[in-house]
């Protein structure tokens, strides 16, 4: 009857009121616990019986602010020493099985990072012990098991399910910071294409000789991982542009206004991490899938210090109601990635006329 779901720290409130509302929304209603600068929250169910309602209507994806999603037992508290493992292994036991694989997490915070000794030594007498007992097995379609420590005798047994959780541990996608990417920024598009354009479409809807418009451009973050994909870009912003991006021969710089700025003819993509209020950008993405100015977008909202979750959602209903004002079938999803801050990405897909 838990549900574990990481996030970054400072955001547990958010991620709190987002899972309640979906809880009740999916008819499985229940009370989230969510300690401040924790990164995780675990949410109890008011009734047991409605988990598999939960697991059927429950989309991770769709959340916002939650890295991981795990179905967790009780927590398991008093590890002695000598022996975690036996009562681990009582809880997987219970959990059913058998599992693809087994992670052993903790919470994105300086104060857990302190347990990865302990994890490193941990792991192998753990797989181990679940091997002999027949835990492990094979096949991508088996769930996940999930060892959430939150001290060295205190953690969380869960599963997660193959096509309902993040595939990397604890949420958080292992990019490296290219050498000639002009800022840091960048790898918050690089993990934004992971995320909503990964899979067997992404070479289709990411390939050379596309046509993008990234306002609020430089130095070139964002424009860097369009050109290393061989799409034509313009560059949209006042400010001076990296010159190895400008002597690719695939970006065009403006010096104007991204809020003013519109393409002769629709583009492929729109990419846009201007530093503004969350509502004016998602005013000006509106406006941009309306026109069919592009076929899809990719966008940063910067959020306010309060009402995180209520900004979001008062951009995403701004958005959707523009567009079905004008007939328009699109997907929009908000995720808040590892590589963000104090923002959210979103993701906006015009599809055509309804």
């Amino acid at each position: 009857d838990t549900l574990i779901l990481y996030c970054r720290g400072g955001f547990e409130k958010e991620c709190a009121a987002e899972i309640c509302a979906t809880a009740v929304r999916l008819g499985a209603p229940g009370y989230a616990r969510a300690a401040a600068d924790s990164a995780y929250v675990s949410f109890h169910l008011h009734d047991p019986a409605t988990l598999p309602r939960l697991l059927e209507r429950l989309r991770w994806r769709e959340l916002v602010f939650a890295r991981q999603l795990i179905f967790a037992a009780p927590q398991v508290t008093g590890l002695p020493a000598g022996d975690r493992i036996g009562p681990l292994l009582a809880v997987a036991a219970a959990l059913g099985g058998p599992f693809s694989e087994v992670w052993l997490e903790t919470a994105d915070t300086n104060e857990a990072k302190e347990l990865s000794t302990f994890l490193k030594k941990f792991d192998k007498p753990f797989r181990l012990a679940l091997h002999g007992a027949g835990k492990l097995g094979d096949g991508p379609a088996l769930p996940r098991l999930h060892a959430f420590f939150i001290d060295s005798a205190t953690a969380y047994l869960g599963y997660s399910l193959p096509d309902q959780a993040s595939p990397w541990p604890m949420g958080i996608p292992r990019l490296r910071m290219p050498r000639a990417a002009p800022s840091r920024s960048t790898l918050k598009l690089e993990e934004a294409f992971l995320e909503f354009v990964g899979g067997p479409q992404a070479a289709e809807r990411l390939r050379a000789g596309q046509t993008a418009v990234d306002l609020g451009a430089a130095p070139g973050g964002w424009t860097w991982q369009l050109v290393q994909r061989q799409i034509h870009v313009t560059a949209v912003d006042n400010g001076p542009m990296d010159p190895a991006l400008m002597a690719s021969g695939l970006v065009e710089h403006l010096r104007a206004d991204g809020f003013r700025f519109r393409p002769q003819r629709p583009v492929d993509w729109l990419v846009c991490d201007m530093v503004e209020q969350p509502a004016r950008i998602a005013a000006l993405v509106a406006d941009w899938g309306a026109g069919r100015l592009c076929r899809e977008a990719m966008f940063n909202l910067k959020l306010p210090m309060k009402k995180r979750y209520e900004e979001v959602e008062r951009c995403r209903a701004l958005i959707e109601q523009r567009l079905a004002g004008v007939g328009i079938e699109a997907r929009l999803r908000f995720k808040q990635l590892y590589h963000d801050r104090e923002e959210v990405t979103g993701h906006l897909r015009v599809l055509g006329p309804r």
